[in-house]
């Protein structure tokens, strides 16, 4: 005979779970909070070593949410995509937020076990490398530090194979205005996406009359939110990098703040952010 279900407001508060599931087993705690493994002995580097895979975890979750978006996008469903932006953008403030624990850190304490570290570095995430080549942040050359990871190296290919998000939006836009693509700009997708004229036109269109195109005013809205969380992410990253090494070069040989800083002049939806000063 098959036992009933687990009924917490009947039975109440369970103590044994010799045969049921807990809430480590669900969550496979054992496994994860096993992954912490320190090569030094200094005292800080479990917190960097914390800071980076919880961090890898928000960015699984951004692009679960962001590859959701995208079908939902194409598929119409647009109340959906919405509240999965508003999600990612609150998974970034997440990830602001971790810097603030990480800048607790000193140039010091990081010294202590920093050679550890060998030529790894945070722009090797191939998590990261996604989550720009879905926003339209392309660039093929981006490939190679994951050419030791065959499953890696081949979901960023697949990636860059087809259109970005924002690609979707503006064919989405098209559509919404003209009622055809016709005079859709082609996406390139082997290159950040840049300012367009005439994209930005239609942006203008949308912004000039809000009441009638409220569905893309909004989205272009949720986008501007996602952007401007994913910029400040950026900037924390490089108040951060300068406060513990200064101008050093990074572990995996980038020119540290000096490359942190180039990323921070990056637009993912300039046509969005250009068309404020015509308004």
């Amino acid at each position: 005979m098959t036992k009933p279900p687990y009924d917490p407001g009947a039975e109440g508060a369970r103590m044994g779970f010799a045969d049921a599931m807990s809430y480590g087993d669900y969550l496979h705690l054992d496994g994860v909070l096993a992954q912490q493994h320190p090569l030094s002995d200094a005292h800080d580097e479990m917190l960097f070593i914390i800071q980076h895979q919880t961090s890898e975890l928000w960015m699984k979750l951004a692009l679960h949410e962001l590859q959701a978006a995208r079908s939902a996008l194409c598929a119409g469903q647009t109340p959906a995509m919405f509240k999965m932006l508003a999600r990612v953008s609150r998974i970034f403030e997440q990830l602001n937020s971790a810097w603030d624990v990480l800048r607790t850190m000193t140039p010091a304490d990081y010294t202590r076990f920093r050679a550890a570290l060998g030529p790894s570095s945070g722009f090797q995430s191939h998590q990261y490398r996604m989550i720009e080549f879905i926003l339209g942040n392309r660039n093929p050359n981006m490939l190679r530090p994951h050419e030791h990871v065959p499953e890696q190296h081949a979901l960023l290919r697949a990636e860059l194979a087809q259109p970005s998000f924002y690609d979707e939006v503006n064919r989405y836009l098209f559509q919404a205005l003209d009622g055809h693509t016709d005079h859709l700009p082609p996406p390139d997708l082997t290159a950040p996406h840049a300012l367009n004229p005439d994209i930005q036109a239609r942006w203008l269109q949308v912004y000039a009359d809000t009441d009638t195109h409220w569905t893309l005013y909004e989205l272009a809205e949720k986008l501007v939110d996602l952007e401007d969380y994913f910029r400040r992410w950026r900037f924390n990253h490089v108040t951060t990098v300068e406060r513990v090494i200064g101008f050093k070069r990074g572990t995996g040989g980038t020119a540290g703040v000096d490359y942190l800083r180039r990323m921070l002049s990056v637009e993912l939806f300039p046509e969005l952010w250009t068309l404020r000063g015509d308004l």
